[in-house]
């Protein structure tokens, strides 16, 4: 009798847990629907091979070079830990769990978020923190990021957060419960459509244009860890002319590059280099790269990669051919989805415009 009860409190416990888990499962957001910035962080933990050259940062690593680009002319393997604003201290903890699963030669870090130096907004919080895997890295990032009114159990069992999502479920919740579409191409976020930049807004004047501390902390982090492994530091800013980048900040980056022997490229500086073109090769005006402008941004830093970084070419070596094969026909694949769909779009719009 007692075995009997036994076993029944062990099931009891058992139903329980498996139905906390199953609900988390369906109201945690999935971002599959316009949102998909959040789906990023997750998908590393699907690669089966190595990466000479790593990316940490915000969009404006995952929305600007393209992985795809540098296999296919110079056989670099790379992959974009990038997450939506994402801060410096996510990405150094990022870069840390990056370590425990490979060691690149090359680590690349774009500079705009030295631009905080507190945690900013949960939304964005989430989109990179929710999808780490559970480490020792995620749980330093989680209470570095938190903000004032944020608790540390909601990150720990995120049910608690999002039990009142209920009220808003759909059909994308259920779809993908238990598996996510893929939609990055090594963390680089796909778009085929052209805006043309008209130019940046006005720069708002700072009250202080100096780094803050705390920025600067994690920024010694990112170097002093790759240092410890062996591994060369990039920083980079992106070609996008908004948010404003400084002439201030230009010159902390200089200066700090200059002072620890860092390679320090500003591709706003780099357009006639580069061949980036933003009446064509932006989506959105200007604040990131479409697909042609990340392909001629990314051909032109691969040289970089290749000559002075001298990483090593991996295509016709058996593994990474196999697994990139399957890469480049995704990206082709969507790419044409892409393509058809914005040829489709135009033709709408124009016809709209047509019609007396």
């Amino acid at each position: 009798m007692e075995r009997k009860k036994g076993f029944i409190r062990i099931g009891t416990i058992l139903a329980v847990i498996a139905s906390f888990w199953f609900l988390q499962r369906l109201f945690m957001p999935k971002y599959m629907g316009k949102v998909i910035d959040g789906a990023l962080i997750a998908e590393y933990y699907q690669e089966t091979t190595k990466h000479d050259v790593i990316f940490i940062g915000d969009c404006e690593v995952y929305e600007n070079f393209s992985p795809i680009t540098l296999w296919e002319t110079y056989g670099i393997t790379s992959y974009i830990r990038g997450s939506a604003q994402q801060l410096i201290w996510q990405s150094y903890y990022l870069l840390e769990e990056t370590l425990h699963y490979e060691k690149p030669d090359v680590v690349v870090f774009n500079v705009l978020a030295m631009q905080y130096n507190e945690p900013q907004k949960e939304a964005y919080n989430r989109m990179t923190l929710d999808g780490m895997n559970w480490s020792l890295s995620k749980l330093k990032s989680i209470q570095a990021s938190m903000l004032e009114d944020e608790a540390f159990l909601e990150y720990l069992f995120p049910l608690l957060r999002y039990h009142s999502r209920w009220n808003d479920l759909t059909k994308e919740d259920w779809k993908y419960i238990w598996k996510k579409d893929k939609i990055s191409h090594n963390g680089y976020y796909m778009r085929v459509d052209v805006k043309p930049s008209t130019g940046a807004p006005p720069a708002k004047k700072l009250a202080n244009y100096e780094f803050g501390s705390r920025a600067y902390q994690y920024l010694d982090k990112i170097r002093l860890l790759c240092e410890k492994n062996n591994i060369a530091l990039i920083l980079v800013k992106a070609p996008s002319i908004y948010p404003h980048w400084y002439l201030e900040w230009e010159v902390q980056i200089e200066n700090y590059a200059k002072k620890y022997g860092l390679t320090y490229l500003n591709f706003l500086e780099l357009s006639e280099e580069t061949g980036v073109d933003l009446q064509v090769d932006t989506y959105d005006g200007g604040l990131h790269l479409n697909l042609s402008g990340a392909e001629k941004l990314s051909v032109y830093f691969g040289k970089i990669l290749a000559e002075k970084f001298h990483i090593a070419d991996h295509r016709g070596e058996a593994e990474y051919e196999k697994a990139w094969k399957e890469k480049v026909l995704f990206y082709y694949d969507k790419k044409q989805e892409q393509l058809l769909a914005w040829e489709k779009e135009q033709t709408e719009s124009a016809s709209t415009v047509d019609d007396p």
